[in-house]
């Protein structure tokens, strides 16, 4: 299980976060959500094994990352930053390969990875395309696909247990966020624990098996979406008036433009 018990971090002296604690576990999609400085990249970086906490551990199995060599945690878990940079000029398809290149080389046919990596996220149409002329959104699809190729190959490896996601929809048009959620769930289907950081309180209603509220560097609440998402509770923690409707089909959440118009 990969696990964060009592992290705490702070960064330039100011406390980012405060006692948090959160278990993933197998084939379960987990929304991590909560407003602009709530502390959700720095908590996405403590559970990749990017960061250090100052406080509390990070674990793998029992094991703190910080002491996993990194090969073996490339084969464990993938992560997609929010902001992957591109140095060198690749075609897509060299971009999207790039994720065979982190965790040892499996008994894989690593073609047909990148290909039915591309095709999950709607890009095998421009496997030839210079990776730095691709649109903002084109080019997060293929950073999406880098890291389900890393997952796939350390699953055939006997690995890739968990699949990470640092706003994994901000650039994508509806449809794309769509199926770019899509293949996160299709990912926790096979197995893998999977975590969204996510800005779109209706796609983690939609999506996800549990939701994380974070909110000044602490957890306000955890559980199912329809539990998670009260009205009350989210106008408290965005400062604006959130409506919730329950129904059938799920929850809906959205400004409460009657109490913005008064």
């Amino acid at each position: 299980m990969l696990e964060a018990r009592g992290v705490h971090l702070s960064r330039g002296g100011r406390p980012v976060l405060d006692g948090v604690d959160l278990a993933l576990g197998a084939g379960e999609l987990v929304a991590l959500v909560g407003p602009n400085g709530a502390g959700k990249s720095s908590f996405f970086a403590v559970l990749a094994g990017e960061l250090r906490p100052d406080r509390g551990a990070a674990t793998l199995d029992g094991v703190p990352l910080a002491t996993l060599p990194a090969a073996r945690l490339a084969a464990e878990r993938a992560a997609l930053e929010q902001s992957p940079s591109l140095t060198a000029t690749f075609t897509v398809a060299e971009l999207v390969s790039l994720g065979l290149a982190a965790v040892p080389r499996a008994n894989v046919d690593e073609a047909a990875l990148a290909a039915r990596a591309m095709a999950a996220v709607g890009i095998a149409g421009l496997a030839r395309r210079p990776a730095d002329r691709l649109s903002g959104g084109e080019r997060a699809r293929a950073h999406l696909a880098r890291v389900l190729v890393q997952l796939w190959a350390g699953r055939a490896g006997g690995g890739g247990r968990y699949l990470l996601l640092d706003e994994p929809t901000a650039s994508l048009d509806l449809a794309h966020q769509i199926a770019a959620m899509r293949a996160a769930r299709a990912e926790a289907a096979a197995g893998s624990g999977v975590l969204a950081v996510l800005h779109d309180l209706n796609l983690a209603a939609a999506f996800a098996d549990r939701v994380v509220l974070l909110a000044e560097g602490r957890i306000v609440a955890e559980g199912a979406p329809a539990t998670v998402f009260e009205a009350e509770r989210l106008s408290a923690v965005y400062a604006a008036p959130i409506s919730v409707e329950h129904s059938i089909g799920g929850v809906r959440i959205a400004p409460d433009f009657a109490t913005l118009a008064g």
